[in-house]
């Protein structure tokens, strides 16, 4: 009888995944990011996606109050194997030049969705959860909705609502947010 070992994988860090790019092994243009302690290659940035972000931008920055900065693109620290790159997240109005933020610092997070929905809902979304972010918006390009996701328990969201063109989202942490879907997708 034959025993089957499957290989063991190996997890980095994020101190491990920092040194690979301080050493050059991931170019400056390359888009990784490092979920579940693997290095998992980013689907490069389409039209509509850029657009999306773009509209996202000039919607979220002209209500932004005072308690928070607009982060584009940039990772957020969850723990020592994980450091997504979300495409928008709202952060604590305060310096992060040390460190990059963590999840006590997110008040509100958005991941636009284009070829990486599945990923996006069945992988980051319930890391999002285990990591306590209180609010989650997922832009659904193709089906032109906006999934929202709040009440985070250990592995996934209490209460997720969709959004349609034409319904208001008012976001819950952050006080005079909100986003009408009919900006993104017409």
């Amino acid at each position: 009888m034959n025993v089957v070992i499957a290989p063991k994988r190996h997890r980095i860090t994020v101190d491990e995944f920092h040194r690979m790019g301080e050493a050059g092994i991931f170019s400056e243009d390359e888009r990784v990011e490092l979920v579940e302690g693997e290095i998992i290659d980013m689907a490069p940035i389409g039209t509509r996606h850029a657009e999306t972000v773009r509209r996202l931008i000039q919607v979220i920055s002209s209500q932004l109050p005072s308690i928070a900065l607009l982060d584009v693109q940039n990772p957020i620290y969850l723990d020592e194997n994980n450091l997504p790159q979300p495409d928008l997240t709202l952060l604590k109005n305060q310096s992060y030049i040390d460190t990059h933020p963590s999840s006590r610092d997110v008040l509100l997070l958005i991941e636009v969705a284009d070829t990486s929905l599945d990923y996006d809902r069945n992988v980051k979304i319930p890391l999002y959860a285990r990591h306590k972010i209180p609010e989650v918006w997922l832009i659904d390009l193709e089906d032109q909705v906006v999934e929202v996701y709040r009440d985070a328990t250990r592995q996934e969201y209490a209460s997720v609502q969709t959004y349609r063109k034409g319904k208001i989202i008012q976001a819950e942490v952050i006080a005079g947010i909100q986003l009408n879907p009919v900006k993104l997708f017409d």
